[in-house]
């Protein structure tokens, strides 16, 4: 492992690797340790239909990359179509979701300055599979810096609702 702020290469699928949220992996590929703090890089991936509640982080910045896949992102009221390539990035206090609207699973390179959620996605990979609930994700994102105040973009923007305007 790197020590702190050291230079250092990962091969692909390197890095520590926690289960999502959302299912799937997140692999680590910086973590705040490693950069004094300023950053976070990893890698998810999204199984179809999913994604997370609406969120917002006030101290931290999002960047997202679609490696792979086909997902929507939410960022305050809008909701914009992202294929492979996409690029979203999120400021600090912006509300935002994404999901993957996909058949397959979609993956993305995240970005958050500076580094912190680290250990929100180490503690819920933590719990027992009974207790990963949106209660738990809400209160450890809180703990995390995060805050969750919506439902998912899966059930607050239905695709067939979409579909249908």
């Amino acid at each position: 492992m790197p020590t702190h702020g050291q230079p250092f290469t990962l091969g692909p699928g390197a890095g520590a690797t926690v289960r999502n949220p959302l299912g799937g992996p997140i692999t680590f590929k910086l973590r705040g340790e490693e950069c004094n703090g300023a950053t976070m890089v990893l890698e998810t991936e999204i199984p179809p239909g999913q994604g997370p509640p609406l969120h917002i982080h006030p101290h931290q910045d999002e960047w997202l990359y679609v490696l792979e896949g086909e997902v929507r992102f939410r960022t305050g009221d809008r909701v914009v179509p992202a294929t492979t390539g996409s690029f979203a990035f999120i400021p600090r206090g912006v509300p935002h979701c994404w999901q993957n609207v996909g058949t397959g699973p979609a993956r993305m390179l995240g970005v958050i300055a500076p580094a912190g959620l680290e250990r929100f996605f180490e503690r819920y990979a933590q719990l027992p599979e009974a207790d990963q609930t949106l209660d738990s994700f809400r209160a450890l994102g809180e703990e995390a810096g995060m805050t969750v105040f919506g439902p998912p973009l899966a059930k607050s923007h239905p695709i067939h609702a979409l579909a249908d305007a």
